[in-house]
């Protein structure tokens, strides 16, 4: 029994032994757990400290993450603004170098015309300069002209006055020796009837015609002879004129001998002084004309008694050129007033 409590008490002490072992054990494990988990704890707090920092940090930081992401947002705003009007500023640039593109080519367009214009100018100017050279000319001619025109006008007033003093001289000449003629005052021709002076178809002188002319002829000559006119005397034109009955040619060779046969009776009047037949000679032409300018009735039909004429008509010097130049004058003076 003693040996049966010996083993009890041996089992005993083993079980506590192992209890006492196991308790150590358990109280190491328990130690080892707490001493474990304070040190958990103080990593955790260690942990959590450095992930409250690290949160802080991270806080902090993406504060200034979110600070620099607004003032990255607002530069980002502010660069599409500023690109938004560097855009609009490149189509306003674009479209001003497109105006300006547009202006060039208007400049080069005027520039080219302005080229042009230029050579069309030089070309005027030339051409007006040759003008203004021709003007001149025309101009140094027309003083020339107004000149020789001024002094024909002259000669004009001068040549009318001493006809007008002619033919009022040969009327009062005629009047004085109460001898009926009848002068043309624009020409001073004196017209005598052929019936007078001619037998019909003849050409010789009848005693009548010879007497008339005797009266007539040396007074005529007297005057245009005389110092105060004769110098300005060209021509003294005896012509002879016949009606429309006969050939022209018949009527040509009558016409002629009958002027003829006044102008060698005049030549032949011992009424004229030798000095006047002289210068008669110089002066007197004769002319045969037919039927040409006829006399014509109010009717209008041909005046044959009228046309059978033979006309005495003088002639000054330059008075053809002058009546040319009447005419000329006449016609510019009527173109004038019609314009």
């Amino acid at each position: 029994m003693r040996g049966k409590r010996k083993k009890t008490y041996e089992g005993h002490n083993v079980w506590r032994s192992y209890s006492d072992m196991m308790a150590g054990l358990l109280l190491l494990f328990l130690l080892v757990m707490c001493i474990s988990f304070m040190q958990a704890q103080k990593n955790y707090q260690e942990r959590l400290a450095e992930e409250t920092a690290h949160a802080e940090a991270t806080s902090l930081l993406q504060s200034q993450l979110d600070e620099q992401q607004a003032l990255l947002n607002e530069q980002e705003s502010e660069l599409d603004e500023q690109a938004a009007l560097l855009a609009s500023q490149q189509a306003d640039l674009d479209e001003q170098s497109a105006l300006v593109a547009s202006q060039q080519d208007s400049l080069d367009a005027q520039s080219a015309l302005l080229s042009q214009q230029e050579s069309e100018l030089a070309e005027q100017q030339a051409l007006v300069a040759s003008q203004q050279a021709e003007l001149d000319e025309q101009s140094a001619l027309v003083a020339s002209q107004q000149a020789a025109l001024e002094e024909q006008q002259q000669k004009i007033e001068q040549i009318i006055g001493v006809k007008a003093d002619l033919i009022a001289a040969l009327k009062d000449e005629f009047d004085t020796q109460n001898l009926t003629v009848t002068i043309d005052e624009s020409d001073g021709s004196i017209v005598l009837d052929s019936s007078v002076l001619f037998g019909f178809n003849e050409y010789t002188l009848t005693d009548e015609g010879q007497e008339l002319l005797g009266q007539i002829l040396p007074i005529y000559c007297s005057v245009l002879m005389s110092d105060e006119y004769y110098d300005y005397l060209a021509e003294i034109r005896i012509d002879g004129y016949t009606d429309t009955t006969g050939t022209y040619y018949s009527n040509l060779q009558l016409s002629q001998s009958r002027a003829f046969a006044v102008a060698s009776y005049m030549l032949e009047l011992d009424t004229i002084s030798s000095s006047e037949i002289t210068k008669l000679e110089e002066k007197l032409s004769v002319n045969g004309h037919s039927w040409a300018d006829p006399v014509y009735a109010e009717d209008g039909s041909i005046d044959a008694d009228a046309s059978r004429r033979v006309e005495i008509k003088f002639s000054l010097k330059d008075e053809d050129m002058i009546n040319e130049l009447k005419e000329i004058l006449d016609e510019s003076a009527a173109a004038a007033t019609t314009d």
